[in-house]
Order: C-alpha cells, then structure tokens, then sequence
C-alpha cells in the first residue's frame, strides 16, 4: 500500500468526522477543546510527526532516553541566519515515579537545531534522566516543532526493578552499528545484543512458537488470550556485544544472561510480510475479526486463495470497485495495528488491534499509566429550547489495562466488564455489507 492510498482512506474516515460536526447550528453551545485527548497519536493524518523512543537503564541511578526522527517527517527550512536547511524540536521530559504515587522525579528541556545532512534519513537524540533503583516509572514526553507549531505527547514507561530486564538492554544492526528501537526483525537480518549492566559469561536464547490466536468479540466476558506455553528450544551462547545473532525462524526469542531467568529481551519475527499484507494467505488471517472460523478454514484451505480472498470481498460490496476501496481501507487499518500496537505478536491479533479494524481511529483517547481509554462518537443528539440549539455528544467507550509481559512492554487488555454493549454485531453487519462501520453514521461508506 503507498502513502497515497493510505492518505485517500485517512480522508475518508475525517471526512466523516467533520460531516458528522458540520450539522451544528451557528448558535449552538460551544464545546470546550479537550487538551487531554491524543486522538492523534493513533491516527497518522492527525500526526505528521511520529518519533520513536526507547529507555535503558545505564547505572543505578541513571536511565536514558533516546529519540529518533524520521528525516522524512521533520519540517526544514532555510529561513535561519546560517541559510542552512534547519529543523527546529524542542523536547520536554516530565518523569513520574509511579510506585510512590506518580511524584515528579525529573525533568528535562532540550531545544535541537537539526541541520539537514545528505543522505540522512534518521536523526538520534539523548535526553539522561535521574532515577532510583527498584521503581517504576513513566515518562511524559512532549515534542514542539517550532517552525510548523505542532505538539505531540507520548507516555512511555520503565522501570528500574531488576538488573537484568530488557531496560538493562541495547540491541543494534549488526553491519551498521545503530541502535534498534524495534524488536521486531526480519530473517535475514543480523543484530547485536548488549547487555548494559556488566559483562556475563553467556546469553541463553529461547524460541517460543508464534502466538497466532485473536482475540473474541469485546461483549464476550472471557480473558485475554495470551501464551500458556513454554519454550520449544534454548541455547546457550558466548556472550559478546558483536556478536552478530539472526532469527530466520517466526515466533518469539527470548534473551536471558541465566538460564533459569524468564527477564531479558525479546526479538519477535512476524514473517516477510510484516507490518503490511502481500500475500493472499497473509490477507485472509485478519478475516477472523468479519467471519466463522469455519469460513475463514475454508478461504484457507482453498486451492486458490487469492480467488477465495477476492470473492470475499466481492461478495461484502457487490461489485469489483467497491471491493477494492474496502480492501484498502481494511488493510491499511491492518498496517497500523501493526505499526502501533504490536508486542509479542502482531498488532492487528491484539485486542486494541481488533477494535482499531473494526471502528476505526479512536476518535477520543486517554491515557495514563495504568493504561488507555478509546472514545467513539455515537450519533449527535440535539435539543432545542426556544432559538437556541444544544449538542450533547456521547462515546461509546472501549478501556484497555497495560498488563505486564516479559515479552513486551507495549501488552494491553480489554477491559471487558466495561464493554457490554459495543455494538459489535452491528459493525461486522456493515462491513460484510460492504459498509465502512463508524458509530456516529453507520449507513455511510
């Protein structure tokens, strides 16, 4: 999929959104901007600036954060004294030290004066930050491009509970010698793996097989699905930090210095096709969220799966150009389910995942360190009393609890007592109806 369909779909969902506010009167009640809300951080249209981050733990009493720019998505200009293109960041920290009740534990200000380099695709910046042994904590990051006045938060969290989880880590490219943000690897790639915190005799490598379920429906008051099984394999290795380490083998590697020890750091392998789908039995897999398990076996086990895929959706929209249109908008929201939400396995099998497919972008999102919570507007209600119109908006609400994984630190769960009502029926009936499902005006493609 290239940037151009993935902007076209993006214009359709806030297409919708601006028709569904577009109906107010000029004399409604003014709704007050809601500053909490980082609907965008999921929602790429809303967001042109997508840094990453990571924290390792380098001392007892020192952690750090590092920042990468896409050279693509940072705004340069020549209008400086040095006539050079410039880019110019200002990044603020807050630090909260969750287990003494989120008390501010540091901050930090750094303003960047990024000089465009030829050839230059990603720029790294290093922001230290105090810390104390045996604490959780989570980092309020906000970034200011100052030339096109864009703001943007993230929340990341750490901890400095044990010496040897994967904070303790830093994984690099072995040929390049940069710093991966990302666990997630490819077959052929090589990579180093450093342990920050001393030099052990030995890494220890475990494979876990692929973890390949979805989760069910949200009104479905059932846990999470998550790994109930152990390793298949584990290897001892002489520890070095160049050592060069490739995973060509999907599923999950867990990188321990002990043996008996499940903390480390884990590589994932999704398989050739990851983050997008290119493949017709790639593209049938996300089909579990809109079918019976009995019809996404038999797209499966089709001699053809490419004609089973295509009728599908031919079948959902009634006719080839319609088809197309909700093949892409699908497996966009795939791509960056991906992109977002994955940890130990993909981000579209993950139950932020199924709800990113199926609704869409939240159109209001919280966050806190315990975990998120994902608004969508039901249709506007309006009451009038004498000349004067009120709009009162409601959400249909979907929480989420970070959970603790030694996998990943980006695992979430469905907070299904909360949920009884999602309206989830109703958006698979659209969908194979060859409707595009929002909340707030499902019979509009």
């Amino acid at each position: 999929m290239n940037k151009k369909n993935i902007k076209s779909y993006l214009g359709i969902i806030t297409g919708l959104i601006i028709a569904a506010s577009a109906i107010i009167s000029c004399k409604t009640t003014q709704t007050v901007s809601d500053y909490k809300d980082l609907s965008y951080l999921y929602n790429p249209i809303k967001n042109p600036l997508n840094p990453q981050y990571n924290v390792t733990n380098l001392s007892a009493d020192r952690s750090e954060l590092e920042v990468r720019f896409s050279g693509s998505e940072l705004f340069f200009s020549e209008a400086n004294p040095t006539g050079k293109p410039t880019a110019e960041i200002l990044i603020t920290v807050k630090l909260f030290c969750i287990s003494q009740g989120k008390v501010l534990a540091d901050t930090a200000h750094f303003n960047f004066s990024i000089e465009k380099a030829a050839g230059k695709k990603e720029y790294f910046y290093e922001v230290p930050l105090k810390v104390n042994k045996g604490l959780e904590y989570i980092a309020e990051i906000k970034i200011l491009d100052r030339l096109r006045l864009l703001v943007m938060q993230a929340f990341i969290p750490f901890n400095t509970l044990s010496d040897i989880n994967r904070y303790n880590f830093m994984a690099r490219e072995y040929f390049e010698k940069s710093e991966l943000f990302d666990p997630v690897i490819r077959k052929d790639e090589f990579v180093n793996l450093i342990y920050l915190r001393g030099r052990p005799d030995s890494l220890f490598v475990s494979f876990y097989k692929p973890f390949r379920q979805v989760p069910d429906p949200p009104a479905m008051l059932i846990p999470q699905k998550t790994i109930d099984y152990g390793p298949d394999t584990t290897v001892a290795l002489p520890y070095s930090d160049t050592l060069p380490m490739m995973f060509p083998k999907e599923g999950i590697y867990m990188c321990t210095i002990g043996r008996d020890t499940t903390e480390g750091y884990a590589f994932m392998n999704f398989g050739t096709s990851f983050p997008g789908m290119n493949t017709p039995e790639a593209m049938i897999e996300p089909l579990a969220y809109l079918t019976t398990p009995d019809e996404l076996e038999q797209m499966r086990s089709a001699p053809r799966p490419k004609v089973a895929l295509d009728e599908f959706w031919i079948k959902c929209a009634n006719n080839v150009d319609k088809a197309r249109e909700l093949i892409r908008i699908y497996y966009t929201r795939v791509q960056y389910a991906n992109y977002y939400f994955s940890s130990y396995e993909e981000g579209w099998r993950t139950e932020r995942g199924m709800i990113y497919l199926i609704y869409g972008p939240p159109d209001k999102l919280y966050k806190n360190s315990e975990g998120e919570s994902w608004g969508y507007r039901k249709p506007v209600v309006r009451s009038s009393w004498g000349s004067r119109y009120r709009v009162k908006e409601e959400y249909l609400y979907f929480n989420f609890k970070k959970k603790e994984s030694i996998f990943s630190n980006n695992d979430y769960y469905l907070s299904r007592s909360e949920t009884l009502v999602s309206y989830w029926d109703q958006a698979v009936a659209c969908w194979k109806k060859g409707i595009v499902f929002r909340l707030d005006n499902p019979e509009e493609f």
